[in-house]
């Protein structure tokens, strides 16, 4: 299917690795020009630069922290108005209300949840003024499946949910489509090194951290290119007419009375 994406621009956040560089991979084969942002500039030079060199792309990039709101204006100067955002950068680490203190739930919100929307906020106004655009936020099936050992991540995500919803509602009316994705367990470095962690916690050798991911749909996680596709195909003209919806990507976790 022809996506129809050839010469977009695409801004993509936490696009160094995992489900973010997936997305770009996505994006450049369709023939899109991609701006990836991370953190960690040596992680983005390489992968901006497996990126060019497999698939003669034009890939951009900018090496900014994201939970620190005075990085957007620099972003914008780097890339000013895309015509689609991918909102992904965030990793809220896990654990219940007596476990994330205040410092660490704050600091992970600033990334994800203030970043996405500080990020949608600024990118937005660019895109209504041109009359069209498409921002894309990667959340998290936390938001739909509450875990009290995941608060600080479920309520994040929940809000997020919110969010788009809120302002993919109206927002099409400007030309601008606003929705989003909700993954299960992708297969991205950070949940392989926690299923590893609760192998050996549980005294089972940690590379059998495959086996603790056997109870879910499938049998497996998800893989980082099957969300990146879900986010192309959402983000393209071929999905027209969809704003103001998250997509759960669970294998119909959400919707069975008992799940992994």
């Amino acid at each position: 299917m022809e996506l129809n994406l050839r010469g977009k621009t695409v801004l993509i956040t936490g696009g160094s690795k995992g489900i973010g560089k997936a997305v770009a991979e996505v994006f450049v084969e369709e023939g899109a020009d991609v701006h990836l942002v991370a953190r960690d500039a040596a992680t983005l030079a390489a992968t901006a630069d497996e990126l060019r060199d497999g698939h003669q792309a034009n890939v951009t990039t900018s090496a900014l922290d994201l939970s620190d709101s005075a990085n957007i204006p620099r972003l914008q100067e780097a890339c000013p108005t895309p015509d689609i955002l991918v909102n992904n950068a965030g990793a809220i680490p896990a654990g219940d209300l007596q476990t994330v203190d205040e410092a660490t739930w704050r600091a992970a919100w600033d990334l994800k949840v203030f970043g996405y929307i500080n990020m949608t906020r600024a990118m937005m106004a660019g895109m209504i003024a041109r009359g069209e655009g498409v921002i894309v936020n990667v959340v998290g099936l936390a938001g739909l499946r509450m875990d009290a050992g995941y608060v600080c991540g479920s309520v994040g995500n929940a809000a997020l949910d919110a969010f788009t919803r809120a302002v993919g509602g109206s927002s099409i009316d400007r030309g601008v489509r606003v929705l989003g994705v909700h993954p299960g367990a992708v297969q991205t470095d950070r949940i392989i090194t926690l299923m590893k962690a609760r192998a050996e916690a549980d005294g089972r050798d940690p590379e059998t951290w495959a086996e603790g991911l056997s109870n879910l749909p499938l049998g497996r996680a998800i893989q980082p290119r099957e969300v990146a596709d879900l986010v192309a195909f959402l983000a393209s003209p071929r999905a027209s007419y969809l704003s103001g919806m998250m997509v759960p990507m669970d294998g119909g976790l959400t919707h069975r009375a008992s799940a992994f």
